[in-house]
C-alpha cells in the first residue's frame, strides 16, 4: 500500500469502498461455474465504477489474480469479455501514470494472446492503455 492509499484510509467513504471490493472479491470464492464468474465480475465492475473518484483500486493484487484466472482459455468468451471490461474500467480509473507503476499486476497481454484474438473489438481499446507515453 502506498502513502496515498494509507492517507485515504482516514476517509470513511474510502474504507467503505475497500469493504465493498472485499465483498465483491468474495463472490469469486463461491463461484462454481462460469456464469458465477460473470456475475462476480459484474459486481466488481459496479463497485469500481461507483468509486472511480478515488483513482485508486484497493486490493489490486487480488483483483489482478482474479482477472488473470478469468482469462483462462478453458473459460467461455463471455467470461473473457467481462474480464476485459473490468481491465478497461481499472485502466480508466487509475490512469496511465499509475498503470505504469502497477502494470505488472494487470499485464495479461503476453499470456493472453488467445483472449485478445477472441475479443478483438474490446481488447483493441485496452491495448491503447498498454502503449504508455
Amino acid at each position: 500500500m502506498n502513502t496515498e492509499e494509507v492517507e485515504l484510509l482516514s476517509d470513511s467513504k474510502y474504507r467503505n469502498y475497500v469493504a465493498a471490493v472485499d465483498k465483491a472479491l468474495k463472490n469469486f470464492e463461491y463461484s462454481s461455474e462460469w456464469a458465477d464468474l460473470i456475475s462476480a465480475l459484474g459486481k466488481l465492475n459496479k463497485v469500481l465504477q461507483n468509486n472511480a473518484k478515488y483513482q485508486v483500486v484497493p486490493k489490486k493484487l487480488t483483483i489482478g489474480k482474479r482477472l488473470a484466472q478469468c482469462l483462462h482459455p478453458a473459460l467461455p468468451g463471455g467470461v473473457h469479455r467481462k474480464a476485459l471490461e473490468t481491465y478497461e474500467i481499472i485502466f480508466k480509473i487509475i490512469g496511465p501514470k499509475r498503470l505504469a507503476k502497477d502494470l505488472f499486476l494487470y499485464r495479461f497481454f503476453a499470456d493472453g494472446q488467445y483472449i485478445l484474438e477472441q475479443s478483438e473489438p474490446l481488447s483493441s481499446s485496452i491495448l491503447q492503455y498498454d502503449k504508455l507515453q
